[in-house]
C-alpha cells in the first residue's frame, strides 16, 4: 500500500526504470506492427506513443529541460487519488479476513476528488480524417513486417454517442454475436469460401481496442500468396458477408445458441490462477461497478445482463435461454447497429506481406516499421460497396450445433467425495494424502494390444471426459522428412476437419493429434454428451478414411507447405535468448527426438504429395495401444469407446523389441579440474536484432526425488537474486532469468540474460561472477529457518490440488506416457524435500559447480548495435574431426560452432550407448 500512499520516487530508482524501459522496447522494437495509432486523431491520447523509448523518456526530455523524476511525481500527485482506483483482492480466507487485511493499509490512500482523466478528452473524435499521421479510412497500408507474415486486417472504429451506449455494449454485448458470425470457421462461413478460393489459411473477427469512448471491431484474415493478389477479391467477400448479415434476417437460433453457449461456460467456469482472476475482477469494477455492483463477478462472463431496458439481470444462475423475446430482440437489434457501423468509407485495411520488400516508401516513427500507404481506387470502393450477394459465392448462416450439450447429457455419474480446495484451506495431513490414482482397466500383456487406464471423476463434479490414445510405433519420426511429413499431415488434417470440427470446438469439445518421436497420439475432451461419436468421427477419419484429410491437389499441398516453411522460417526472427536455448536444447536431445529447424526446412522444401500419402497410408499401420480415459465416464464406458477406436484403427501389433525408445538426456561432458564449462557460440540469425544473450546451463543427470526437489529448491533461493543483480543492480538486461526443465527422468538449472547494452561475452563473465558467489553470498547464510521457509513453499506447492480436471489427466498421462507410473510422484517429492537440510543444499550446489559438473555455456552474438562482436564461426572444426583440436578452448574445454552440433549429438549418443 505504500507504494500508493508514499512512493520514493528516488533518482536512482528513477534511471533503472528508465533503462528497463529501453530495454522492453529493445526486446519489442524489431516485433513491434503497428499502424492503428498512426491512423488515429493526433489531437486524441489515443494516437501517443504508449511505450517509450531512449529518444522520448530521456533525450527529449533534456532538449526541453523537463526533469522526468519531477514530471513522475506531478502525475502520481494529479492522478493517484483513491476515487479513481479500484481494487480486487482474491484469497483463501473469509471475506471478513481479507477486508481486515486490505482496509488499514490501503485506506490511507487520499481521495483527491480529481476528475477522471477522460473527461479532458470525451468530446475529441478518436479519428479525424484531416489529422493523421497515416491515411486512416479509403486508405490501405501495406507493411513490411520482420517475421513471415501474410495478412490483411480490416478494422472500423466504433465511436459511442453516448454513456449509455457504452453501457449497452457492455451489458448486451453485441460484439459477441457479431463475432460468432464472422469468425465461424463451419460450412458456408466466409472462411469456407476463402479457402476453398485458395486465398485464406485462417480468419478471426472481434473488438480490438476498447476505450471509453470508441472501441475498433476488426477481421484479420491469414492470407496465401494466391489471396494476396486477389486481396480485393478477400475483402469483397467480407463485405458479402457482412451485408447479408445486415440484411436482418438472422434466425433465432443463432442468438440462443450463443446465449446457451456462453451460460454453459459460465456454469462449468473452470479455476484459473489468483492473480489473473484479480486482474480481471479490478478491471471490471471499472466496467460493470458504476452500473451495478452485483455485474462485477457476472458482468465480463455473462451476455444479455438486462432483462428490460430498465431491469438488470437478477441472479448470476446459469440460464438456458433469453428472458424473453424482447430480450433476445434486443441483442438483435444492437448487433444490427453494430453491423451498420461496418462499411466500406470506414474501414481500415492493413496488409502486411514481406511482398512489400523494396515496395515502401515510409517509416513508422516509433518502431521503425517500414510500409506504404496508397489510396484506394474509387472503382475498388465501388466493388467493395455492390459486393456480390452471399449465396452467389456460396456463403451462408450456419447451421445449429449438434454438439450442444443436453441437460440429460450434463448429468453427473459419480458423486464428488474429495471436493478441490485451496492447499492452504487442508492439514497438512490432507494435503500430503495422494490423490486416488487411475486404475488399469484392460491389460493385454507386454506383447499385447492395449494398455488402458480410467479414472472415474470424484473431485472436480463437472460432465466433462478426456481421452487420451496413443500408438507406440518409432516409424513414424525416425528421419527429418518423416517428423517433416508428421507435420504436414498434422496441419492438413486440422485444417480438412476443422468445418466439422468447428461448431463441436463451440460446444466445449476438442481434439488434437500430434506425431511424435515415440508414436502418435490422439487427444478428445470436453463434455461426455457427445464426446463417444465426435471421437469416433475424427479417429475414423484420420486413419481410415485417410485421404480424406489430405490435400487433394498440388496446389493444395503447396498451401500446406507454405504453411509450414513459414511457421519454419520465423525461426530466424526469435528473440537470441530463444536461440540460445534452442540450440543448447539440442545438444542435450538425442537426433531422433529432435530434428534441426534446418534439417526440417530441407525436408519440407522436397517432399511431395505422393510422399505424403504414402507416409498417412502407413501411419496406423502398426504399434502397441496405451490410453487413458477419465472424467464423467464409467469403466464400461471407457473400455466400450477403446474397443470402438480399436476397431476403427485396425492396427498390427508389434513384439517387444520394436518398442521406440524412451527419452534419454544426452550427457554433457563433465568439466574436469583446470578446464571450463563447454561453450557453444551462435551468430545471431536475424540480422536487425541488435540483442546479444547468454545461457548457462546446469544439467543434473541425478533421477532421484531428493535431487529433483535439491535442484527446485535451489532455483528457488537464487532466482529472485539473480535477477536483483543482473537486471536491478547491473542493469545489463530486460530478460533476465532462471529455470529448472525436465528432459527426461534428469533435470537442468538454466541462467539466462539478454541485452542490447552489453555484449554476449560480458554477460556471460557477470552471471558467472554471480555464480561464483552463490555459496557464499546466498547459501552459507542461511540459517535452517530460511531452508523451512523455501521447503515450506516448496511443498505447498506441489501439494496445491489441480484446479481443473484437465491438469489431473495431463499429470496422469505424463506418468503412463513415461512409464514411471508414479501418481503419487509430488506428494512424494514434497516428502523428500522436508527432510532437505543446509548441508544438503550446499553438497548439491558444489556437484554441481565444482569440478566434474556438467555444464555448457551458449552465447548468441548480434551482428549490429553496442551489444555486437565479431560473428563466431559456425565450426570450430569438430564437426569434420580436427587432429590439431582447434575445437578445444585454452582450457581444454569443448568449444561448439551450430555446424559442430549434429556430429557432437552423434557421439554423446555413442558415448551414451556405451556407458
Amino acid at each position: 500500500a505504500s507504494f500508493f500512499t508514499s512512493p520514493l520516487f528516488t533518482q536512482s530508482a528513477t534511471s533503472r526504470e528508465l533503462n528497463a524501459a529501453f530495454q522492453e522496447f529493445a526486446v519489442r522494437y524489431l516485433s513491434a506492427v503497428s499502424d492503428e495509432k498512426a491512423r488515429a486523431n493526433q489531437e486524441h491520447p489515443f494516437s501517443k506513443f504508449f511505450t517509450g523509448d531512449k529518444a522520448t523518456l530521456l533525450d527529449d526530455t533534456k532538449k526541453k529541460g523537463i526533469d522526468l523524476r519531477e514530471e513522475l511525481i506531478k502525475f502520481y500527485s494529479a492522478y493517484y487519488s483513491a476515487n479513481q482506483m479500484s481494487f480486487a483482492v482474491v484469497g483463501p480466507q473469509s471475506l471478513n479476513t481479507l477486508k481486515k487485511m486490505i482496509e488499514a493499509p490501503f485506506s490511507a490512500i487520499p481521495n483527491k476528488s480529481v476528475n477522471a482523466p477522460e473527461n479532458k478528452w470525451l468530446d475529441i473524435p478518436p479519428f479525424k480524417e484531416d489529422n493523421t499521421l497515416i491515411p486512416a479510412n479509403k486508405n490501405i497500408v501495406e507493411i513490411l513486417p520482420v517475421q513471415e507474415l501474410r495478412q490483411v486486417t480490416i478494422g472500423w472504429p466504433v465511436v459511442f454517442e453516448s454513456k449509455e451506449d457504452s453501457v449497452s455494449m457492455d451489458l448486451v454485448k453485441p460484439d459477441f454475436y457479431v463475432t460468432h458470425l464472422l469468425g465461424h470457421e463451419g460450412p458456408g462461413s466466409l472462411l469456407s469460401y476463402l479457402k476453398s478460393q485458395g486465398w485464406a489459411n485462417a480468419l478471426g473477427a472481434g473488438t480490438n481496442t476498447e476505450l471509453s469512448n470508441f472501441e475498433t471491431f476488426e477481421i484479420s484474415i491469414e492470407l496465401t500468396s494466391k489471396g494476396l493478389a486477389a486481396m480485393d477479391h478477400v475483402v469483397a467477400g467480407v463485405f458479402s458477408y457482412i451485408n447479408m448479415l445486415g440484411a436482418g434476417n438472422m434466425p433465432n437460433y443463432i442468438f440462443d445458441e450463443v446465449l446457451k453457449l456462453s451460460e454453459l461456460e459460465w456454469r462449468f467456469l473452470q479455476r484459473g490462477s489468483a492473480g489473473g482472476y484479480a486482474q480481471s475482477l479490478v478491471k471490471a469494477v471499472v466496467d460493470y461497478g458504476g452500473v451495478s455492483p452485483s455485474l462485477v463477478v457476472a458482468g465480463p462472463r455473462k451476455l444479455a445482463l438486462r432483462e428490460t431496458p430498465t431491469k438488470l439481470l437478477s441472479s448470476s444462475e446459469a440460464r438456458i435461454e433469453f428472458a424473453s423475446v424482447a430480450q433476445r430482440d434486443e441483442a438483435k437489434q444492437l448487433s444490427l447497429t453494430l453491423l451498420s457501423k461496418l462499411t466500406v468509407n470506414d474501414a481500415f485495411v492493413t496488409v502486411i506481406s514481406k511482398d512489400f520488400e523494396g515496395k515502401t516508401d515510409k517509416v513508422e516513427k516509433w518502431y521503425g516499421t517500414q510500409y506504404r500507404a496508397r489510396p484506394i481506387s474509387t472503382t475498388t470502393l465501388e466493388k467493395w460497396n455492390a459486393a456480390p450477394p452471399a449465396s452467389s459465392l456460396g456463403i451462408a448462416l450456419p447451421r445449429p450445433n449438434v454438439f450442444i450439450p443436453s441437460e440429460k447429457g450434463l448429468r453427473l455419474k459419480s458423486n464428488v467425495v474429495e471436493e478441490v480446495t485451496d492447499a492452504r484451506a487442508r492439514s497438512f495431513e490432507d494435503r500430503m494424502k495422494p490423490i486416488r490414482p487411475p486404475s488399469l482397466i484392460r491389460d493385454d500383456g507386454e506383447a499385447g494390444r492395449w494398455t488402458v487406464y480410467h479414472k472415474q471423476d470424484d473431485r472436480f463434479g463437472e460432465p466433462k471426459a478426456f481421452v487420451i490414445f496413443q500408438l507406440l510405433t518409432k516409424e513414424v519420426y525416425s528421419s527429418a522428412d518423416k517428423a517433416a511429413l508428421a507435420q504436414l499431415y498434422q496441419t492438413a488434417a486440422t485444417d480438412i476437419l476443422n468445418e466439422y470440427a468447428y461448431d463441436a470446438s463451440l460446444a466445449g469439445l476438442s481434439y488434437d493429434i500430434q506425431v511424435l518421436p515415440r508414436g502418435i497420439r490422439l487427444t478428445f475432451g470436453g463434455y461426455n454428451d457427445k464426446l463417444d461419436d465426435f471421437a469416433s468421427y475424427i479417429s475414423q477419419k484420420l486413419s481410415r478414411d485417410i485421404n480424406d484429410v489430405l490435400p487433394e491437389n498440388d496446389a493444395e499441398f503447396d498451401r500446406y507447405k507454405d504453411n509450414l516453411m513459414r511457421a519454419l522460417t520465423a525461426f530466424n526472427v526469435k528473440q537470441p535468448y530463444a536461440h540460445a536455448v534452442y540450440y543448447s536444447a539440442l545438444t542435450l536431445q538425442p537426433r531422433s527426438f529432435q530434428y534441426t529447424n534446418a534439417q526440417l526446412r530441407d525436408a519440407v522444401r522436397r517432399l511431395t504429395l505422393p510422399d505424403l500419402r504414402e507416409y498417412a497410408a502407413s501411419l496406423w499401420s502398426s504399434g502397441k495401444g496405451e490410453a487413458l480415459i477419465q472424467g464423467n465416464l464409467d469403466k464400461k464406458e471407457a473400455l466400450a469407446l477403446v474397443d470402438k477406436i480399436d476397431k476403427t484403427v485396425g492396427f498390427k501389433t508389434i513384439p517387444i523389441e520394436e518398442y521406440p525408445p524412451r527419452l534419454k538426456a544426452l550427457p554433457l561432458p563433465v568439466v574436469v579440474k583446470g578446464s571450463g564449462p563447454s561453450r557453444l557460440s551462435i551468430s545471431e540469425p536475424n540480422p536487425s536484432n541488435n540483442n546479444a544473450a547468454t545461457q548457462i546451463v546446469f544439467q543434473c543427470l541425478d533421477e532421484s526425488e531428493k535431487a529433483h526437489v535439491l535442484v527446485e529448491l535451489l532455483n528457488s533461493v537464487i532466482s529472485e537474486p539473480f535477477f536483483e543483480d543482473l537486471r536491478t543492480k547491473q542493469q545489463l538486461g530486460y530478460i533476465v532469468s532462471t529455470g529448472v526443465k525436465a528432459i527426461g527422468n534428469t533435470r537442468t538449472l538454466s541462467f539466462v540474460v539478454q541485452s542490447n547494452v552489453a555484449p554476449a561475452s560480458k554477460l556471460t563473465d557477470a552471471a558467472w561472477k554471480f555464480l561464483e558467489g552463490i555459496r557464499s553470498t546466498y547459501l552459507e547464510p542461511l540459517n535452517e529457518g530460511d531452508i523451512g521457509v523455501y521447503v515450506k513453499g516448496l511443498v505447498d506447492g506441489k501439494t496445491e490440488p489441480d484446479k481443473r480436471l484437465s491438469i489431473e489427466v495431463t499429470r496422469n498421462w505424463s506418468e503412463i506416457s513415461s512409464g514411471r507410473l508414479q501418481f503419487n510422484r509430488l506428494q512424494a517429492e514434497a516428502a523428500s524435500a522436508l527432510n532437505l537440510s543446509k548441508d544438503d543444499l550446499l553438497q548439491y550446489w558444489d556437484d554441481l559447480f565444482a569440478d566434474n559438473g556438467r555444464i555448457l555455456i551458449a552465447e548468441v552474438v548480434p551482428k549490429v548495435g553496442s551489444a555486437s562482436s565479431k560473428a563466431p564461426p559456425t565450426t570450430t572444426g569438430y564437426a569434420e574431426g580436427n587432429k590439431k583440436g582447434t575445437y578445444l578452448g585454452s582450457d581444454g574445454s569443448l568449444r561448439l560452432g551450430i555446424d559442430d552440433i549434429e556430429q557432437y549429438r552423434r557421439d554423446r549418443e555413442d558415448y551414451l550407448a556405451a556407458s
